[in-house]
């Protein structure tokens, strides 16, 4: 796994998150591009993360400003990839190295969920490509 180095604007928000929630941050990603701040949470955190009707998150998108996104850790690369894709069925993810060496992930979702694992303007994918490479060293995730 690769090493993750944090900023201390990442970890002030980690703080925060983890103060306001009681959920366990592994990672967090300042994902300016698309204005939004990805959190990544240990295993079995994601209902206090989330708090009853989605209350935890309003409340932190308000105060931080920007939209909050939680993703459930695993300690595989097909788990992550596939938590950062929910709610859309992801049917196998199958890893393979190019003659370059570099990993692509290959993800096959229920067709009429593509549209979901993609996300509004590719946010979704590219949630799932950050954690990938940040936590596995995974080059590319490609839906099919």
């Amino acid at each position: 796994m690769p090493s993750i180095k944090f900023f201390e604007e990442e970890l002030k928000y980690m703080q925060i998150f983890e103060a306001l929630t009681s959920a366990r941050t592994r990672d967090c990603v300042m994902d300016h591009d698309r204005g939004r701040i990805l959190f990544l949470v240990e295993k079995g955190d994601m209902g206090l993360a989330i708090g009853k009707n989605g209350s935890n998150i309003k409340r932190i998108n308000k105060l931080l400003g920007k939209n909050v996104e939680i993703v459930e850790a695993a300690e595989d690369p097909e788990g992550l990839i596939r938590n950062s894709l929910l709610p859309a069925q992801v049917q196998a993810v199958k890893l393979s190295k190019t003659v370059d060496g570099k990993i692509i992930a290959y993800v096959t979702v229920n067709p009429k969920d593509k549209g979901i694992a993609i996300g509004k303007n590719g946010n979704k994918i590219a949630r799932a490509r950050i954690f990938a490479k940040r936590h596995f060293n995974i080059d590319d995730v490609i839906i099919r």
